[in-house]
């Protein structure tokens, strides 16, 4: 594994941690994961997925802010 990478960039987070960080819906969350416009999931069991933070927090940076 690299080290240079911080382990918060890589931590797998789950579908409340998401809404908490980004302030979305859950539905609003897979719709633009549908449309591509967000980090899409990473299926970690059958039955379970989640989000690498590091994709959500550079989405979240990359995002336009308004007036």
């Amino acid at each position: 594994m690299n080290n240079d990478i911080p382990l918060d960039d890589i931590r797998i987070i789950r579908i409340r941690d998401v809404i908490a960080l980004t302030g979305l819906s859950r539905s609003a969350i897979y719709a633009a994961v549908k449309a591509g416009t967000f980090p899409r999931q990473v299926k970690l069991s059958a039955r379970s997925s989640g989000w690498v933070r590091g994709e959500v927090v550079g989405w979240m940076k990359e995002r336009p802010r308004s007036l």
